[in-house]
């Protein structure tokens, strides 16, 4: 069974920085994928950037240029800064297992930013 763990939100004020942390146990196949999405209240949850197994980050456009994703081990991190207070939502890491036809979610994390 794979578990995913994410941690690192908080309350920062605006223009600063956080680093959210998503750490996952179990097996998981050669190919995969570490997404990080965004659930703002009352809206649907986006998708804002993801690693591929080899380390290759992609940033969609609300975070690109001011967000940094990488792994060490089984933990991705999501660097952000310049925070805005259109960052302000729970933060959920996903794992798409590729090799195993699997995806798995963690709870999220809370990032709020005050103006």
């Amino acid at each position: 069974q794979v578990q995913l763990v994410e941690s690192g939100g908080g309350l920062v004020q605006h223009g600063g920085s956080l680093r959210l942390s998503c750490t996952f146990s179990g097996r998981i196949g050669s190919t995969f994928f570490v997404r990080w999405w965004r659930q703002a209240p009352g809206e649907q949850r986006y998708l804002i950037a993801w690693i591929s197994e080899s380390g290759e980050g992609t940033y969609m456009s609300a975070v690109e240029g001011r967000s940094t994703i990488s792994r060490e081990g089984n933990t991705i991190f999501l660097q952000m800064n310049s925070l805005k207070s259109e960052d302000t939502a729970v933060y959920y890491c996903n794992v798409d297992d590729r090799g195993y036809g699997l995806e798995y979610w963690g709870r999220g994390t809370t990032v709020a930013v005050s103006p």
